[in-house]
């Protein structure tokens, strides 16, 4: 891709944006390019922040697909974070529909399905509440409750109590700094040695490199497998198709 000057020219042409979109957008051509350039001892970016300004700019506006893009240079975790990224930016233009919430749900419905075979949990949409229900958590796994969310509050550890007193171990699933959150609501509860919260990247991460065996070669494939079970949950569960995942070819 010829280099042009994009401090004066902030149209993207057609059909360059369209050909960046084919390559898997314009974030993960770049990191390609960054790393031709610095195997052959260039070590500076392609663009500068003034030049890719117009490009991310403009995907963000136009963000309505999340797509897999996996990145070798970066971390797995990395890779399961951008999934949740491109989410973000589709809930910000998605009339207050939580694209977060709800992906962050269905990878973990997915990831589960991997561990102990479709077919043999219950998945629901993300808007269907459990008060509207018998349900005891989002996932409910032998004897373990699993309550997936990206805001814990204290409904949820309400509900944490109920699953203690039904017998069931109940376990939280959020992301960042809300598993400190989750922490303290329970130990303001009592319930802070009786109740697990689980980072979700990293209880995904973990999962695909067990499954992986360890093979960093074999975790895109992995990868690619949750979220082709994630693509049919989504079909079966949800009504929005902005939540699939496009995969590559």
């Amino acid at each position: 891709m010829k280099k042009q000057n994009r401090s004066t020219e902030t149209e993207i042409p057609d059909e360059e944006r369209s050909a960046i979109e084919h390559l898997g957008g314009f974030e993960h051509v770049e990191s390609m390019v960054n790393g031709i350039l610095k195997q052959h001892g260039f070590l500076r970016r392609m663009f500068t922040e003034q030049e890719r300004a117009p490009f991310l700019d403009g995907d963000n506006a136009v963000r309505t697909e999340i797509v897999f893009n996996f990145d070798t240079g970066k971390s797995l975790r990395a890779n399961i974070a951008d999934l949740l990224r491109q989410a973000h930016e589709v809930q910000a233009h998605g009339g207050g529909t939580n694209y977060v919430g709800a992906m962050l749900q269905h990878l973990v419905g997915a990831k589960l399905d991997l561990v102990v075979g479709a077919g043999k949990i219950a998945h629901h949409g993300f808007s269907v509440a459990d008060h509207s229900t018998d349900r005891k958590g989002d996932f409910h796994v032998e004897s373990v409750a699993m309550h997936v969310t990206t805001h814990p509050g204290e409904a949820l550890i309400r509900k944490c109590g109920d699953n203690l007193r039904d017998g069931l171990k109940p376990v939280i699933v959020t992301i960042g700094e809300n598993v400190t959150a989750a922490a303290v609501l329970l130990k303001n509860a009592e319930l802070g040695d009786r109740v697990d919260v689980l980072d979700a990247l990293q209880f995904l991460t973990a999962n695909v490199f067990e499954h992986s065996k360890f093979s960093a070669a074999q975790c895109k494939v992995t990868l690619a497998n949750i979220l082709t079970r994630y693509n049919a949950i989504v079909s079966e569960c949800e009504t929005d198709p902005s939540l699939r995942v496009r995969l590559p070819d």
